[in-house]
This record gives C-alpha cells, sequence and structure tokens, in this order.
C-alpha cells in the first residue's frame, strides 16, 4: 500500500486543507504515516507565509522531509507556495509546488511525477480566481468538534498583512454544499461545528442576497446539529441581522472572537481596518444584550509602525473597558512584501516585548473575571478528551458553549457527549467542574448549543 505524510503550518484553514488533501489520498488507497517517524513515498507540507519566520520554518520542513526519504515525492501546498513557487521549486528534491488552488488535481500530478520525476509548477495567479475549492472533509481526528470550511480569500488588504496575495480575494462556498457537508458531519457523530475561513465573516460578499446571516439560520434548521460556532468575524461585519440569528436561534454559541487588532484609531487607521475603537465598542455592547453573557475574544497586535506609549495605553484602557474573556496577544512582526513593512517608525522590540507582557496579564486578569461569574452555575460542555495535565487520573476536559475549557471527573465514554456541569473553580485557561448529569439526545435537542439559557446565567449577567 503506498504511504503519503503530512506536515501542516500555520493556520486552522491550513489544517482543515490538509485533511481535505488526505481524503483524496485515501480515496486512491494511500495510508497516512508519520511524518517524523516512518519512510513515505509521498510527503504533502502544507505551508505558511503569514510571517517571514512561516517561510523560514516552511523550507526546512521541506529539507526535512527531502532528507528522510530523497526518493519519495515531495509535494508542496499552502500559502508560502503560493507566493514563492520559485523559491520552494529552488530547494533541489522539491517534485510538485501547487499553492492554494487545484487541489483536486493532485493525484493526478503525482501520478505523472512517479512515471517521469520531471518537476511541476502548477501554481497559478490566486488573483484570477472567482471559485471556492470544493473538498470535502467527512470526519476528522478529533471526534467532538467539526471544522467545516465555507470561504476562502479576503478583500480586506490590511497594511501588516500577506494573506490576500497567497488566497485570493473573498470566494464563497455554495449554500448547499455547505449544507450537505453539515448533514454528513452530524451522521458521522458530530453535535458541533465550527464555521471557517480565511475570512469568515466575509461569507456571502460575492453572493447575491444570502449573508452568513442567512446560512446561519439554515444550518439552524440542520437536525442533530446542536452547536454552530463561528471561527472569527469582523466587527464591521455584525449588522442588525447577524445579532438577530445570535439572539434568537438556540443553536448558536455563545462565543465570538472579534479581531480588535489595536485599541487606538490613529493605528486602526494606518492598519486599514474599517472601523473605530468607538464603532467597535458599540457592537461589543449590541451583542451583550443580544446574548447575556457572551464570550468575547481578540487577537491585538502589539508595537505596530508609529505605535507610541500614549497610544498604547489608550488601547489599554479601552480593551480593559471591553472585558473581554480572552486576548491573543502578538508583538507586531514585519511581513516582507506589505506596506507596514515599509513604514518609518518602527517600535522597538524591547517596547514591544514590554507592552506583550502587559497585555497578556491583562488577558489572564479579564480571563478570571469572566470565568468566576460562572462558578455555582451549570453549563453544557461537551468533552474532547482526557485531561492532558493528569493523564490516568479520571480527568476528562472539553469547552462550554460559551468556550470556558471545563475540566471535571468523568469516562472517556462522555467524548462528544452534551453534558450539564457545574463549575465550582474559575482559573486561567480553565476552569475546574463536576458533572451533574449527561443528557440524552431528546433534551440536547432541547438545549442545543447554548452555554446557558438566560434562567441559567448569574442574576448580575441577565441585567
Amino acid at each position: 500500500m503506498p504511504s503519503v505524510a503530512f506536515y501542516t503550518l500555520g493556520c486552522k484553514v491550513n489544517f482543515y486543507d490538509t485533511e481535505a488533501v488526505w481524503q483524496l489520498f485515501k480515496k486512491e488507497g494511500y495510508e497516512q504515516v508519520d511524518f517524523e517517524t516512518t519512510t513515505a513515498d509521498v510527503y504533502l507540507i502544507n505551508t505558511c507565509t503569514v510571517t517571514n519566520t512561516g517561510d523560514k520554518k516552511s523550507r526546512q520542513i521541506i529539507r526535512r522531509a527531502i532528507r528522510r526519504n530523497p526518493d519519495a515525492v515531495i509535494a508542496v501546498t499552502g500559502c508560502y507556495a503560493q507566493t514563492s513557487p520559485a523559491e520552494i521549486l529552488a530547494i533541489e528534491g522539491v517534485d510538485l509546488v501547487i499553492g492554494t488552488q487545484d487541489r483536486d488535481k493532485l493525484m493526478d500530478y503525482i501520478g505523472q511525477i512517479q512515471n517521469d520525476r520531471k518537476p511541476v509548477n502548477a501554481v497559478r495567479n490566486i488573483m484570477k480566481t472567482r471559485e471556492f475549492e470544493e473538498l470535502d472533509v467527512p470526519d476528522f481526528a478529533d471526534r467532538t468538534r467539526a471544522f467545516l470550511k465555507i470561504q476562502e480569500g479576503c478583500n480586506n488588504f490590511c497594511t501588516f498583512c500577506i494573506i490576500p496575495w497567497s488566497r485570493g480575494l473573498s470566494r464563497s462556498r455554495d449554500r448547499e454544499s455547505i449544507l450537505n457537508q453539515a448533514r454528513q458531519l452530524v451522521a458521522s457523530g458530530y453535535k458541533e461545528i465550527v464555521l471557517t475561513g480565511i475570512h469568515t465573516g466575509g461569507y456571502g460578499d460575492d453572493l447575491d442576497n444570502y449573508r452568513l446571516s442567512d446560512l446561519l439560520w439554515d444550518l439552524d434548521g440542520v437536525d442533530g446539529l446542536e452547536r454552530i460556532r463561528i471561527s472569527s468575524i469582523e466587527a464591521s461585519q455584525i449588522d442588525d441581522a447577524m445579532i438577530d440569528v445570535l439572539n434568537r436561534s438556540p443553536k448558536m454559541c455563545r462565543h465570538l472572537h472579534i479581531p480588535l487588532q489595536a485599541g487606538d484609531n490613529t493605528v486602526l487607521s494606518r492598519m486599514r481596518r474599517k472601523y473605530t475603537i468607538e464603532q467597535f465598542a458599540e457592537k461589543i455592547r449590541l451583542l451583550h444584550i443580544a446574548m447575556p453573557g457572551v464570550a468575547i475574544t481578540t487577537d491585538v497586535i502589539v508595537g505596530f509602525p508609529g505605535e507610541t506609549e500614549e497610544m498604547f495605553e489608550t488601547g489599554y484602557r479601552y480593551m480593559e473597558e471591553l472585558k473581554f474573556a480572552e486576548m491573543h496577544v502578538f508583538p507586531y512582526s514585519k511581513r516582507t512584501g506589505t506596506p507596514a513593512a515599509r513604514m518609518e517608525d518602527q517600535v522597538d522590540d524591547e517596547v514591544k516585548n514590554e507592552r506583550v507582557h502587559k497585555l497578556i496579564d491583562l488577558s489572564e486578569r479579564l480571563q478570571v473575571e469572566y470565568a468566576r461569574k460562572y462558578v455555582g452555575e451549570v453549563v453544557d460542555v461537551i468533552p474532547e478528551r482526557e485531561y492532558k495535565g493528569a493523564p490516568g487520573s479520571g480527568l476528562i476536559m472539553g469547552y462550554s458553549g460559551n468556550y470556558l475549557q471545563v475540566v471535571f471527573e468523568g469516562s472517556e465514554s462522555l467524548v462528544g457527549e452534551l453534558c450539564r456541569v457545574k463549575i465550582t473553580e474559575a482559573g486561567v485557561n480553565e476552569c475546574r467542574g463536576q458533572l451533574v448529569r449527561v443528557l440524552d439526545n431528546e433534551a440536547a435537542g432541547a438545549r442545543a448549543g447554548t452555554a446557558v439559557t438566560s434562567a441559567d446565567l448569574p442574576q448580575a449577567m441577565q441585567a
């Protein structure tokens, strides 16, 4: 049986794409083997280019694959492959570079290379692509949450980001294709689906009269689906229709990831973000009304060119006021080829690191503050796996609908089931809980996907 080994760098969309490519190999009778320990006939490296470091790491992994088996077919896909195919083909031993489109032709190219051993550059101009690449993933190794890719590309062209050049412009997946795959995932035993894409909230930008809010209502009607989670959405995409579905659909998770990136209007403008801090704060206020108890997580870039101490402090105060449930904090990193990399007033690394630590401390404080509101409350949790912090202890962990990571005593047979768990202790990154009961399918359907109903909420949060 021919074998294939995968190595994926970068974001969750890349991991989804690797799963989709694995389905192509599986249909051709391949077995998947471990990249590090087993010699494979084909190595496929799914690359990242979001930072210069991503490029470097991708090249290191490609060379590692070539050393592992010089006779294997070495195929390279992903964002770095899309933006720099010639750079990758210059690495001796690379057979195929395919980028972020045309991956349905992958097996034909590999067959051709196995016959004549001539390297192939299959990368086309991504900016001309207007169709969503249909690649299904009917099953995942992680049995509890399924990712469903609904969108590709981005139209934003933020000054710090190279991704539109590696993924192209925004393309939406066909409605029927999404709903069919959602039904297939439910039939495979998944209770929660995470909608993902490069710019997930941009779903529908290229469709006539069909937006993300319409898709959410259609998914709300999928029998057996209990939780719908959006991987990320921009503040500018949260309109009245979106707030309505978040408010009224019982399946929408009470958790939204909304990238802020900076808490100062001058910095936001230089980043070419499409909102002011005041507009962002107003959207957050409306969401708290529509979804009492909602957990809002965010991304923040620290030390963007021109960010003064005063601008940083302004942002710090806003983030404190906005009460995020968690913040993912990144120091600004120059990405060659982006406008921000050419800007003057680059911030010193030492200053950046100091600011990063301040925001991480704030994030941890806000995380505990949010989690404490649920101590003594009962939430719905879908266990994902045995608790890695104490193997063999009889503890399992999973996420509530509002994205609290909860560790509690229970058997591994509960993985994938919808459980009612009482929160006993709040902490940074994880809470402790006590299993109250496992919901049967009928009860689960009635409560589908809500972290808590309004009746479950602490009194202070119902106001």
